[in-house]
């Protein structure tokens, strides 16, 4: 295979056009058989209105030494010979995974994306894994959101946070990840999205995305193939408590979270992964009672920021940009005078701020993209970096694995208090005064749920409070307005990521001593979006297939 990379064309380019190009460079003549693939595209609008695509393209030609042997291609440095590396699911022992006992199932709490893959794989290898989630299949968990978005009453069991798919199901589905993964995982994961139902840009674009709309088609086609492999979807489950046994197995207590009508069933098993997200606090409450290793761990805290899309597209595009693009992104950090970082983080273009809450007397907020990005409004997380030397309270608090729980609960109850359960929306300019807003600007909010206009500054720290002004205001010398008196703030955005981190043994992935219990995914500290907690989820299915075929060859061993 041959690479080519920052091939340049022009936005409004042609299929055709991309052709020549790669003809060109590789000097082909036209009777010479190629096969393009697009690996990577992404915008360069550095010298407006001189807007460029940027390409990774891979070609097949069938005579790749020849032609990389022209002179003019040997002496093209954005040109190279590469290997694709496909990533490969380790190889099943039919026979080990037939279980000595059958009625001992996997059991995965969480349907988000890393209970997602882990289940998918698994159910690949015959094993007919059991998925418990506490909140509603995509359709119902739709209904519910709907309900709390225009009625303001909360499902605590099914909501933005819980149910399938989990949280990333109501964001802007976006797939970027900054970790390394040389086996392929990453690219598995996209094009398993593609597969089913994914637009296929996914598999190219620098900065690919879903959309919520999408997703929920996408996570109920997946859950279809797993439960024809065997699998078994169980909604409305909540793990409310776990008992080990003697012979490694453990009984699961399972509470029923449908129809009001709470019930406890009893589950054994003996492979237990905990993908529960960031916002299963009750379970990790569960979990420092059973004495599982756990440690607070750095997070981010802050306020969604809202801006007229056109706005951002005009800082990144150009006022007169001649092409068609899609609604631009930005990326923003500031180091502020106290030493803490600020950044935008979860950034939605044409999106909606919408009410994340799960947990009655408190509100947290997120933001969201259809897969259109359509919206009038661009939005992200202003965010500054908290670690338990800020947030915990006291000497002691600092030796609580949940005391960033505690932090982010207590910012909630001050959101939530301060609009009577409705989201506060605050003015930029009355922000910097520290006064409530009493009307919007030019600005207009673009959220789903109710608000209210309120002092947004009143919910978190004022050393917090203080960054976020001076990054908005370091902001705008990139992007001109970004700190205009009628931006709009919302608060509070709390759940950036798990304020906790359930310890694992590196070499099992398993929890420290608990035999047979995976901790995985954002919720449990090994993963920061919907892409990386996907790969720890077949990571993790990948450390059980090992631990069963390895426990079965023993097993097999110690019989003969």
């Amino acid at each position: 295979m041959i690479r080519i990379s920052q091939l340049k064309l022009h936005p409004d380019h042609t299929p055709e056009e991309l052709e020549r190009e790669v003809r060109r460079i590789l000097r082909l003549r036209d009777n010479e058989k190629t096969d393009i693939h697009i690996r990577r595209q992404s915008v360069d609008a550095r010298k407006k209105p001189d807007i460029f695509y940027i390409y990774t393209v891979d070609v097949e030609t069938g005579n790749d030494a020849k032609i990389l042997g022209h002179p003019a291609v040997r002496r093209n440095r954005n040109v190279s010979a590469v290997r694709i590396r496909e990533y490969h699911f380790p190889a099943v022992n039919a026979a080990a995974v037939r279980r000595t006992d059958p009625d001992l199932r996997p059991v995965i709490v969480g349907s988000g994306p890393a209970g997602m893959f882990c289940a998918l794989l698994l159910a690949r290898s015959a094993l007919r894994p059991i998925i418990l989630e506490r909140g509603e299949d995509v359709d119902a968990r739709t209904r519910s959101v709907d309900h709390l978005w225009e009625c303001g009453e909360l499902n605590t069991e099914s909501n933005v946070q819980f149910g399938e798919g989990g949280a990333g199901t109501f964001s802007d589905g976006k797939l970027n990840t900054m970790i390394k993964d040389p086996e392929g995982r990453i690219r598995f994961v996209l094009e398993t999205f593609v597969r089913f139902g994914a637009d296929p840009s996914i598999l190219y674009s620098f900065k690919p995305h879903v959309g919520t709309d999408v997703l929920k088609k996408v996570v109920k086609n997946i859950r279809y193939e797993i439960e024809s492999l065997g699998g078994e979807y169980r909604f409305g489950s909540r793990l409310d408590d776990l008992r080990k046994n003697t012979d490694g197995t453990y009984d699961l207590a399972v509470c029923s979270t449908a129809d009001g009508d709470k019930k406890i069933q009893y589950l054994r098993t003996d492979i237990l992964v905990l993908a529960v997200g960031h916002s299963a606090r009750d379970t990790f409450a569960m979990l420092k009672e059973h004495h599982f290793a756990m440690n607070p761990k750095a997070f981010a805290v802050g306020l969604r920021v809202q801006h007229p899309q056109r706005m951002i597209d005009e800082q990144m595009y150009g006022r007169f940009c001649p092409y068609e693009l899609p609604p631009s992104s930005y990326k923003v950090t500031h180091q502020a005078k106290d030493g803490h970082g600020v950044y935008s983080f979860c950034m939605c273009p044409g999106g909606y701020v919408v009410n994340a809450s799960s947990e009655k007397g408190r509100l947290a907020v997120n933001g969201m993209s259809y897969s259109r990005r359509d919206g009038e409004n661009a939005n992200s997380a202003i965010v500054v970096t908290v670690s338990p030397e800020d947030y915990a309270i006291g000497p002691a608090s600092k030796e609580d694995p949940l005391c960033g729980v505690a932090f982010q609960r207590k910012l909630e109850e001050r959101a939530c208090a301060l609009a009577q359960g409705k989201i506060p929306v605050q003015r930029f300019e009355d922000f910097c005064a520290g006064q409530a807003s009493t009307k919007t600007g030019s600005v207009s909010p673009q959220i789903r749920g109710l608000w209210q206009l309120s002092n947004v500054r009143k919910i978190l720290p004022e050393a917090v409070n203080a960054d976020i002004e001076e990054g908005m205001k370091s902001f705008s010398h990139s992007i001109a307005g970004f700190d205009g008196d009628d931006v709009l703030l919302c608060g509070v955005e709390s759940r950036t990521s798990s304020p906790v981190r359930i310890e694992r043994n590196p070499d099992t992935l398993q929890a420290v001593n608990y035999a047979g219990i995976y901790p995985c995914g954002e919720g449990a500290g090994y993963a920061g979006g919907i892409t990386s907690a996907a790969v720890d989820g077949i990571r993790i299915s990948e450390a059980i297939i090992k631990f069963i075929q390895a426990d079965e060859l023993r097993i097999d061993f110690k019989n003969k």
